[in-house]
C-alpha cells in the first residue's frame, strides 16, 4: 500500500491535516475511491456541477476508447485555459436571437438585455468578483486591448520615471503589450522593462524578492503590471503587499486578473489597487472569447490622463443626442470605446447567474481541499526521491512546482516529470483527462471548485500512474 505523505507545513489549517482528519473519520485511508465519494457527498457545493455541461470520454478527440468507457465523464481539470460551458447560455442566447429576429433594430432599448446597455447588466455582479464598486468596473473588449488602454494611461514615461516592473515570465500578450508600449514612447525595453525573475534554480518568484526590488527600482518605475496567479506556474502573489510597496515608491500598480478572477478571493478597491484587467473564458466559464473586463479605481474617476475615446464612453444620457460635444462618464465607465456585443454577454451573465449563488469564501475553502487533495496524492504515490541513487526500479515521479503553501496559489498545480513530458500527456488524453501542457516542460491541472470532485481528482490520480508507465516503456 502506498505511504500516505506527511503536511508539507505546520500550519494546523493546512487542507493536508483536514483531509487526513477526514480519512480518520470516513474510517478509510486517503487514497481510497471511498474516501473521495464520502467528501464529494459531504460537498455543500456539489449541486452546482449540474449547472455545467461536462463531457463525455467519448466527446473528447484524443480519447482510446479501449482504454476507458467512452459514456463515462471525463476528468475535465483544464478551467484554468477554458471553463466548462453554463447550461443557462442557450436560455439566454436563443432570448436575444429571438428578440432580434422578431424587433431587430427595437432590441436596442426594450427586453431582458436592452443592447444599448447590454455591457452594464453584468457591472453589479463583476464588481462582486473582484472586490470593487459597480462604477469601478466595466465589461469590455478583450484582456489584452483593456491593458493597452489602461496603459495608455497610466504609463506616462518621464525622465526620471519610465519602466515597467512585469515578471519574467509573464504571460506573452502581456509582455508584448508591456513593450510595445515602451516602444510607442520612445524607449527601449532592454532599459525600461524591469523583469521579476525567481532565484537560480528555482521556479516561483519569492515575495520578499519582489519587494526588494520595488525598493530597489521603485523611484525609476512608473507602472507596476502584475499577474495575480501566475499561468505557469500556479503561483499566487500578495497583490496587496504588491500595491502597497508600489506605492510607497510612486508607482502606479495594476494587475492582471486572468487566471485570479474565479478562482480567489479579490479586493482591488480595498487593497488600493489603481487598474486592473481580465477575460471571462478561463474560471469564469464565459466561453472562448469572451467578453473581458477592467477595473479603475474610484480615486482615479475624475483624472485627466490620456485616454483613447469611443463613442461608448460618453455619458449615456446625452449619448444619442449626437452633438459630437464629449460627456465623458466618470472612472473606467469613460474607457468604453465601442458598444458591447450582447450575443457575448449572455454566456458571462449565464455564468454569473451561478456565482451569485454562492460565496467566493465557499469556493476558495472547497478549492483549497481539492487542490490539496490533488497534491496530497501526487506526494503519496509519486514523490520525488530525496536520492535519486535510491531510485533503484527508476520509478517515474512527479514534481510540483506550485507553492506548497495554499495561500500562495489557486487551484491550479504545475507539474513536472521525470520521464518525457510529452509521452506524459498523450497517454493522459487517451484516457480521456483533459488538462494541459505549456511549454517549456510542465503540465497544468487544475481541479475548479464550482465543478470538479474529489472524485474527479482520485480518478485523475490513477489515470496518471498508467501514463507513467506507459511513457517509461
Amino acid at each position: 500500500m502506498a505511504t500516505i505523505a506527511e503536511p508539507c507545513c505546520t500550519n494546523e489549517a493546512h487542507p493536508h491535516k483536514t483531509l487526513l482528519a477526514k480519512a480518520q473519520e470516513y474510517g478509510c485511508s486517503i487514497t481510497d475511491l471511498q474516501f473521495a465519494t464520502h467528501m464529494d457527498e459531504n460537498d455543500a457545493l456539489r449541486r452546482f456541477r449540474l449547472e455545467y455541461f461536462y463531457p463525455k470520454m467519448k466527446e473528447i478527440p484524443t480519447v482510446d476508447t479501449s482504454l476507458v468507457d467512452g459514456e463515462s465523464d471525463s476528468v475535465y481539470l483544464c478551467g484554468n485555459s477554458l471553463g466548462l460551458q453554463p447550461k443557462g447560455v442557450a436560455k439566454y442566447l436563443n432570448d436575444e436571437l429571438d428578440k432580434w429576429a422578431k424587433t431587430a433594430v427595437h432590441g436596442h432599448f426594450n427586453g431582458r438585455i436592452p443592447w444599448a446597455l447590454a455591457d452594464e447588466v453584468v457591472h453589479e455582479q463583476l464588481s462582486k468578483m473582484v472586490g470593487a464598486k459597480t462604477e469601478e468596473v466595466a465589461a469590455m473588449n478583450g484582456l489584452s486591448v483593456n491593458l493597452h488602454l489602461l496603459l495608455i494611461s497610466f504609463y506616462r514615461p518621464t525622465k526620471d520615471r519610465y519602466k515597467i516592473l512585469i515578471e519574467g515570465k509573464s504571460f506573452p500578450s502581456d509582455h508584448y503589450a508591456v513593450e510595445s508600449q515602451i516602444r510607442l514612447h520612445g524607449y527601449d525595453p532592454k532599459e525600461s522593462m524591469v523583469l521579476a525573475e525567481p532565484r537560480e534554480g528555482e521556479q516561483t518568484l519569492r515575495m520578499e524578492d519582489l519587494l526588494d526590488l520595488i525598493e530597489k527600482e521603485g523611484e525609476s518605475i512608473a507602472v507596476i503590471v502584475f499577474c495575480g496567479v501566475q499561468y505557469y506556474t500556479g503561483q499566487l502573489f500578495d497583490m496587496k503587499a504588491i500595491t502597497e510597496a508600489g506605492h510607497k515608491k510612486g508607482c502606479y500598480v495594476g494587475f492582471d486578473l486572468a487566471h485570479a478572477i474565479g478562482n480567489v478571493e479579490i479586493s482591488l478597491h480595498e487593497w488600493d489597487v489603481d487598474f486592473a484587467c481580465w477575460c471571462s473564458y478561463k474560471y469564469l466559464n464565459a466561453g472562448a472569447g469572451g467578453m473581458a473586463g477592467a477595473f479603475i479605481h474610484e480615486k482615479h474617476a475624475d483624472n485627466d490622463f490620456p485616454k483613447l475615446i469611443g463613442w461608448w464612453g460618453h455619458e449615456y444620457k446625452s449619448r444619442f443626442q449626437m452633438s459630437n460635444e464629449l460627456e465623458l462618464s466618470p472612472g473606467v465607465a469613460g474607457y468604453r470605446i465601442s458598444n458591447p456585443p450582447p450575443l457575448l454577454v449572455c454566456p458571462l451573465l449565464a455564468s454569473m447567474d451561478i456565482f451569485m449563488q454562492v460565496p467566493m469564501s465557499d469556493l476558495r475553502a472547497k478549492s483549497y481541499l481539492l487542490t490539496g487533495y490533488l497534491e496530497l496524492l501526487i506526494q503519496t504515490y509519486y514523490s520525488k526521491p530525496s536520492d535519486p541513487l535510491d531510485n533503484k526500479l527508476d520509478k517515474p515521479y512527479v514534481d510540483i512546482i506550485t507553492p506548497s503553501d495554499p495561500k500562495q496559489r489557486g487551484c491550479q498545480l504545475s507539474l513536472m516529470f521525470s520521464v518525457p513530458i510529452l509521452k506524459v500527456f498523450e497517454e493522459l488524453e487517451k484516457r480521456g483527462v483533459v488538462c494541459d501542457k505549456r511549454e517549456p516542460n510542465v503540465i497544468r491541472v487544475a481541479p475548479t471548485a464550482m465543478y470538479n470532485s474529489f472524485t474527479d481528482v482520485h480518478r485523475f490520480i490513477t489515470f496518471l500512474g498508467e501514463a507513467l508507465n506507459a511513457a517509461k516503456s
